[in-house]
């Protein structure tokens, strides 16, 4: 059992509040958790590192900022924070438009965008924006992984195969593989795809099993042993162990202009990733989630990334879900897998020289294959075809354009549903449940009363500039239909009132009180439509006392025994 954290410690903690209320009775369960935790971490940060064109060491770098970063402003006490492949193809497909990707300039760049991004998710969470997060609705974001694991598949065919890299777009790119398959290195291709199989092979036995370090280490054994470097196949090459020094990339201004419409792009999708991790894999589940907080942490992770010369990092929900099902008690089990990574780059760097770049492939693959979400995509598919277009829509989008393109394009998509689901919001009748006071949505299979003079309608949306027309016309239908003496709107549903829409209920309002019709509001719940009744001087039109707390009250007030219609 998870053991809790003490509660005598203040709920607004400076420093490390992932590890407040920390016992020494966890260090040996988060122990367990860090080492199991660096050995999935570390052949996942170098071949992440290699997706964004970047030196082994600087994923390294990555991960150990993020941990860092993450455990010391962050909350959430598993949740693992580093380089990560989702937010990976998306940078350096806009750092390529700036710089030739490996060259200085480039890591430069990278830095940069480390620290812009690090800067946008602090004032996220320090001005608690945790609902930017919901930018991406979920058949965007289940669409927006497919077409980043196409990416991800793209980009690393070619190693996996032993061929030249073609350049271009990426269906352009896909043209020129299939063309070249012919001319495929066999043993390179042994590699790729032994190395895909066998971690696929050990998560199915147990996700605790690091496959993918073992496949890696496997695949560098049989490179020596066989002595393949002479035979074509491709390793990483000698890997510095330097530490660098902190230090502020050294960019022109216009640079740094250019790389902030990126930078949000790239915040946006942390701050959802980390939204969704920190809330799947929660400190206590009797307290809700800091999500705020989380961005703090994910951003310092980022600006210490920046300042030693690596690149934006993100939540890992696979990470953070290892250091659950380990055990794992604290943030205490991410900083001990940082310093196992920290001792391999200072110590280990000459153990990583003869890595086949086709092993870390094949580590790739597996995480793109992973990221497509087949199973929700077909739930998806089966309860709406018009969202299952948008997955189809916002993966297109991401494939055919510029990957920063289309993911702009793909949270536009995700806005313009959200509107789109605001203006089919229409008038609804109530009828009232048989032998009680309870005025429920008229249905065809509930058996429902109305009374002959007396009209209980609804609007179940926030009512704004985007459906207050529908609002009205509705009306004025009804009105033609039923001419009923008394008018009652049931406002439960109704969370928001804008200028707009509050001018339309004025004139509705108006326009009953000059036919003879009483209108009268009842469960008017939210805050802020009753805050937008008195800024709007709905109150003008409409007497304070015909708002009421229940239909059945408004009823009993002004008078509602007309008879009853089934």
């Amino acid at each position: 059992m998870t053991e809790q954290p003490r509660r005598d410690v203040p709920h607004l903690w400076p420093l490390l509040r992932s590890l407040q209320g920390w016992r020494i009775s966890a260090l040996p369960a988060d122990l367990a958790a860090g080492l199991t935790l660096a050995a999935i971490a570390i052949p996942e940060q170098m071949a992440t590192a290699k997706l964004g064109g970047f030196t082994p060491e600087t994923g390294f770098f990555a991960f150990i900022a993020g941990s860092l970063g993450f455990a010391l402003f962050g909350a959430n006490r598993f949740l693992s924070c580093g380089a990560d492949s989702t937010i990976t193809p998306i940078f350096a497909g806009g750092l390529a438009l700036l710089a030739a990707s490996g060259s200085p300039d480039y890591g430069s760049l990278a830095a940069a965008l480390a620290l812009l991004v690090g800067v946008m998710l602090v004032l996220a969470g320090g001005f608690k924006l945790g609902g930017i997060a919901n930018l991406l609705s979920v058949p965007v974001t289940v669409g927006f992984l497919a077409g980043i694991a196409v990416h991800i598949i793209v980009s690393q065919l070619p190693g996996v195969l032993g061929l030249p890299s073609p350049g271009g777009p990426t269906l352009a790119r896909i043209a020129a593989m299939a063309g070249e398959l012919g001319k495929a290195n066999g043993t390179t291709m042994l590699i790729g795809f032994g190395v895909l199989a066998t971690i696929t092979l050990c998560e199915r036995i147990s996700a605790r099993i690091p496959g993918a370090l073992i496949a890696l280490v496997a695949a560098t054994l049989f490179v020596i042993a066989a002595g393949l470097e002479a035979h074509g196949v491709q390793v990483i090459g000698s890997v510095t162990g330097a530490m660098p020094m902190p230090s502020i990339p050294l960019i022109g201004p216009e640079q740094w202009a250019k790389l902030v419409p990126l930078a949000f792009l790239i915040a946006v999708v942390v701050m959802v990733q980390t939204s969704a991790t920190t809330r799947s894999f929660s400190s206590d589940p009797d307290h809700p989630a800091d999500v705020d907080r989380d961005f703090l942490g994910a951003g310092a992770g980022s600006l210490l990334a920046g300042l030693f010369g690596a690149f934006p990092v993100n939540a890992s929900p696979p990470r953070t879900g290892i250091v659950v099902e380990t055990g794992g008690r604290s943030q205490a089990a991410g900083l001990l897998a940082a310093v196992i990574v920290l001792l391999l780059v200072l110590f280990g760097a000459r153990l990583l020289a003869h890595v086949p770049e086709a092993a870390l492939g094949g580590v790739l693959l597996f995480v793109a294959l992973r990221i497509i979400r087949v199973g929700q995509i077909a739930s998806i598919y089966r309860a709406s075809k018009g969202e299952f277009l948008l997955i189809v829509a916002t993966a297109a989008a991401i494939v055919v354009l510029p990957i920063e393109q289309g993911v702009a394009l793909g949270i536009t998509l995700s806005l313009l549903h959200g509107i789109w689901s605001t203006t089919r919001a229409h008038l609804i009748t109530f009828e009232r449940v048989p032998e009680t006071t309870i005025w429920w949505p008229a249905h065809p299979q509930i058996k429902g009363e109305q009374l002959s003079d007396i009209a209980v309608i609804g609007f179940q949306a926030p009512l704004s500039f985007l459906n207050a027309a529908t609002f009205r016309a509705d009306l004025q239908h009804l009105l033609q239909r039923r001419s009923p003496r008394l008018l009652v709107l049931e406002a439960s549903a109704m969370v928001e009132i804008d200028f707009t829409a509050a001018q339309t209920l004025r004139e509705v309002i108006t326009l009953c009180n000059r036919d003879g019709i009483v209108f009268a509001v009842a469960r008017l719940e939210s805050l802020r439509a009753q805050e937008a009744f008195e800024r709007f001087g709905l109150y003008d039109v409409l007497p304070r006392d015909r708002v009421f707390h229940s239909v059945d009250l408004a009823l009993q007030k002004l008078g509602g025994d007309g008879a009853v219609t089934s």
